[in-house]
């Protein structure tokens, strides 16, 4: 049997070990309401993970049961993001595939006595339902018969009523310390067409009655949840033991992830995207795993990050830095290296003709890699930002009568720049050091600074966009959401790139030296640079 490693695994392997569970089954649960996010890859890691370790089997499993906020595109959606993280479902299944059996367990519960058609208002039904220190107030139709009870259902179900005009209620406890026992919501009228089974049923049941009934059909051993549903457990259980499941599923539920700098609502990110806040649900800076995707975050990276992160039972916050640490980890020792400059300045060498190559290590963490050729000559691009008119001390880059070594190529002093009417520098004019090639330096000259180039007669125009947080954190804890976007958050600089960035394929990632990991895209014709991480470490280890 696996060894155990975390609470959810103790848990499992004593089942499997006493005998109660002979095979895990577990599932993935998401509502089709939106585009996954992060937090619901921590979910996936820990539901196929435990399937995965003790040899059982994960479902995915769409809980599809509020059609007014449901489509066929988040399915598809969902679908497109487990594959990419490379989880494999046994079975794909719907809460809709048991609407009929849900309903026929409804009705089973009314002739028990255990349900009853309620005419309170939703509002009303809050008002009545007590605090935590007061009980709550019993429904005035409580106490209908069971006969009674199933005409009322029947004719819910047949469309008789309007929206929100009648409901099934679970009869429980009013006076119960748990407020979920208070006799709660199982079934609303809602007539809306659902993205499955269209206009068939205009009565669907609620999420709490659902979920024990779908893990049980299943053959779901572990119903493994997020902390919000420990409260409802009770109500969870209360479900299986009146309806006598045989085996009952055993809920346990983990803390889910929280992370500084990213909002992890579906409802605040759906809202970005109907707003044009962002480009989509796939835009780079969304948390979303198709923005995750898009940006060029490897899928192995972020599994990594969540079997790093851990599963835990008390609720915590992440730092964005520690995910972004893990994924700079993950492309430092695989990406090719290359150069690329934004806000490109231009750098002749006027004692230099011709052009020769230039050996770079394609990754210098990876012997096997080797090497790669880069063309030089008279006319390169270096950094606007690494050249200077009026440098702070202790400045090492470019400046008039100062040296700064071409990386991999020679050490060049700068003798002139050259202004337009306003003043602008345009190009500088340097000579370069013959004796000091790199490698071979002879020259006895010392250049503390190291510039990356690019070769002004083979470089590619390119696009380069870099992102700030989407969510602003450090300095506007407790408030809203909408108080705390950082709506400026995409920086888009025209650049210089060398060709093999224009010739890479679509999504290969590089690290543009000194600059960051940037996966390599295309808008039209043109070469985009996008930006995946900094190359800045800010995580405290």
């Amino acid at each position: 049997m696996a060894d155990a490693c975390n609470f959810i695994e103790q848990i499992v392997a004593e089942d499997l070990a006493a005998g109660r569970v002979k095979e895990v089954q577990t599932r993935f649960p998401p509502e089709p309401n939106g585009y996954l996010h992060i937090g619901h890859a921590k979910s996936m890691f820990v539901n196929f993970g435990i399937a995965e370790k003790f040899g059982g089997k994960c479902n995915l499993f769409f809980d599809d049961t509020n059609p007014s906020k449901e489509k066929t595109e988040f399915v598809d959606a969902i679908k497109r993001d487990i594959a990419w993280l490379g989880y494999h479902w046994a079975k794909e299944v719907y809460a809709s595939d048991f609407f009929e059996i849900i309903y026929d367990y409804a009705e089973k519960l009314i002739c028990m006595g255990k349900a009853f058609v309620c005419d309170l208002s939703p509002e009303e039904i809050r008002a009545t339902r007590g605090t935590l220190t007061e009980p709550g107030t019993e429904s005035p139709y409580r106490n209908r018969t069971a006969e009674e009870n199933l005409a009322l259902f029947r004719e819910m179900k047949a469309g008789k009523y309007a929206d929100g005009e009648k409901c099934l209620r679970a009869k429980i406890d009013m006076a119960s310390p748990n407020v979920n026992l208070r006799d709660p919501v199982i079934y609303r009228i809602l007539h809306a067409a659902h993205h499955r089974t269209g206009d068939r049923w205009c009565i669907y049941p609620m999420y709490d009655y659902a979920h024990p009934v779908c893990d049980y059909l299943q053959g779901v051993t572990h119903s493994l949840c997020t902390l919000e549903f420990e409260d409802h457990r009770p109500l969870y259980d209360w479900v299986g033991l009146t309806l006598g499941f045989d085996p009952k599923p055993r809920q346990i539920e983990f803390a889910r992830l929280n992370m500084t700098n990213l909002v992890m609502s579906k409802r605040y990110l759906k809202k970005l995207v109907e707003d044009g806040s962002v480009h989509g649900w796939d835009d780079p800076r969304m948390p979303t795993l198709a923005g995750l995707r898009n940006r060029g975050v490897p899928a192995a990276a972020l599994r990594d990050f969540c079997e790093r992160a851990g599963v835990a039972k008390a609720q915590s916050e992440c730092d964005i830095s520690y995910f972004e640490a893990v994924v700079r980890e993950y492309l430092n020792a695989r990406a090719p290296r290359a150069m690329a400059v934004a806000d490109p300045l231009k750098l002749t060498i006027t004692n230099y003709e011709g052009s020769e190559e230039v050996d770079f290590d394609v990754n210098q963490l990876d012997p096997s890699a080797g090497t790669r050729k880069v063309t030089f000559s008279k006319h390169l691009y270096i950094e606007r930002g690494d050249f200077s008119l009026d440098p702070p001390p202790k400045y090492h880059r470019l400046k008039v009568g100062g040296v700064a070594r071409l990386k991999n190529a020679y050490i060049v002093r700068c003798d002139e720049a050259v202004r337009d009417a306003d003043g602008n520098v345009t190009e500088i004019l340097c000579t370069y050091l013959p004796e000091s090639r790199s490698g071979h330096d002879t020259s006895g000259v010392k250049a503390k600074g190291v510039l990356h180039w690019v070769n002004a007669e083979t470089c590619a125009d390119a696009l380069l966009k870099q992102y700030d947080h989407l969510l602003k954190d450090a300095d506007y804890a407790g408030q809203d959401f909408s108080e705390r976007m950082n709506l400026s958050s995409e920086h888009v600089f025209h650049a210089k790139a060398e060709p093999c960035l224009a010739e890479a394929a679509e999504g290969t990632a590089f690290q543009l030296m000194r600059t960051g990991y940037y996966k390599v895209c295309r808008e039209g014709e043109r070469l985009c640079l996008s930006e995946i991480v900094s190359l800045k470490d800010n995580f405290n280890k």
